[in-house]
């Protein structure tokens, strides 16, 4: 399956959070965090999920993806023989127009990173933007998950990035 998303910084905490139909903590590893094809493992609420990815396009819009439910226990034990780097977050669903963007509010390593996406099905749908929609980092590889992982948002101010 063809995974389309733009992905964004958010610019106001309260301002997405007011809007929020759900919220669902997410704890996520990697068995494999190279870019052509990461393998994550993820405890979403109660439910667990095997998922692979590929390379991005040339644009960071688009990529395989492959995904599949797990008990929460399988997810659990692959958890532990994953990469080092844990990513802890809580994911806000918000209704905007016709699309749902999904705001992931980071814990641990990472706090202080609230990042927004969108899913598409195309690269040049249109698409709302909600107030609270910052700087897009679509295809910015330091946004993604997997580097997250192993170059937490609070080291980075000891980076010459």
């Amino acid at each position: 399956m063809q995974e389309i998303e733009r992905k964004f910084l958010v610019s106001s905490i309260e301002g997405f959070k007011k809007n929020a139909s759900k919220v669902t903590r997410i704890v996520q590893g990697y068995l494999n965090s190279a870019p052509e094809r990461t393998v994550r493992v993820r405890l979403r609420g109660e439910k667990g999920f095997l998922t692979i990815k590929g390379i991005s396009n040339h644009s960071g819009l688009s990529r395989f993806e492959w995904e599949k439910e797990i008990s929460a226990a399988e997810a659990g034990d692959l958890l532990k023989i994953c990469e080092p780097g844990t990513i802890e977050k809580d994911r806000y669903e918000i209704k905007v127009g016709n699309h749902l963007f999904e705001v992931d509010e980071f814990f641990g390593e990472n706090a202080g990173l609230v990042m927004a996406e969108v899913e598409l099905t195309s690269e040049d749908e249109i698409y709302e933007r909600p107030e609270w929609l910052g700087e897009e980092v679509t295809g910015n590889k330091m946004y993604y998950n997997s580097y997250l992982s192993k170059f937490p948002y609070k080291a980075w101010q000891n980076y010459n990035l």
